[in-house]
């Protein structure tokens, strides 16, 4: 009897033992939440500073003339991180689409650089002044590629081009469309540069240039 009371109490000590290095699963954890309800990125894109080695992804979002602006760019600050950055320049596409739509140009002059701030000024003073409102919506960004990448100095350049999806409405002052459509999303293709001066104390790359593709 005591021989199996001894067991016991050992089969007890190596089960708390499991519970304590596998943490507490019972088998009904709620599922990961989908893509849009977790976290977001950094709002911005960001230098690493303290990553031993970049990390490059296995599929290289760059194309092929863009490599060796990026291997520059890479060697002159370490800890440069390629998918760190989409992920931060799509975060930041998004955020300065919205406060362009919005008219929030003090959130635009956190994102952008002073010209390009002034550029989507005077477009929204027009929009207002004509008594117009934009009703869009970011569907979704289909595709993010690296066109071009550039060093010179401590100033790097890198330019994506962004594949997007977007549900675009214009509204006079009373609600009404007065163009695009409420259902339907629209392709865009917007190239857009960002620009860092590399080991600055200023971490985030800012919206530099834009064009369309």
């Amino acid at each position: 009897m005591f021989y199996i009371v001894l067991l016991a109490m050992v089969a007890a000590f190596l089960a708390l033992r499991l519970y304590s290095v596998l943490g507490k699963r019972t088998g009904h954890e709620p599922l990961p939440k989908p893509a849009e309800e977790r976290v977001a990125p950094a709002p911005l894109p960001r230098a690493v500073e303290k990553a031993s080695e970049p990390r490059e992804p296995a599929v290289k979002p760059f194309e092929g003339n863009a490599e060796p602006g990026i291997r520059a760019i890479i060697a002159a600050e370490q800890g440069f991180d390629v998918a760190r950055f989409m992920e931060g320049a799509q975060s930041a596409y998004r955020m300065i689409l919205e406060s362009f739509w919005k008219g929030d140009e003090d959130g635009l002059r956190e994102l952008v650089a002073p010209d390009v701030a002034r550029a989507f000024g005077d477009a929204i003073a027009a929009r207002n002044e004509a008594g117009q409102v934009l009703d869009n919506r970011l569907v979704s960004i289909e595709r993010a590629t690296i066109t071009g990448a550039s060093l010179i100095g401590k100033d790097a350049r890198i330019t994506i081009r962004f594949d997007a999806l977007i549900a675009a409405v214009t509204r006079d002052a009373e609600g009404n469309v007065i163009a695009g459509s409420t259902s339907d999303a629209v392709e865009t293709h917007d190239v857009w540069t960002f620009a860092r001066t590399l080991r600055s104390s200023d971490p985030n790359w800012k919206l530099s240039d834009t064009d369309e593709a």
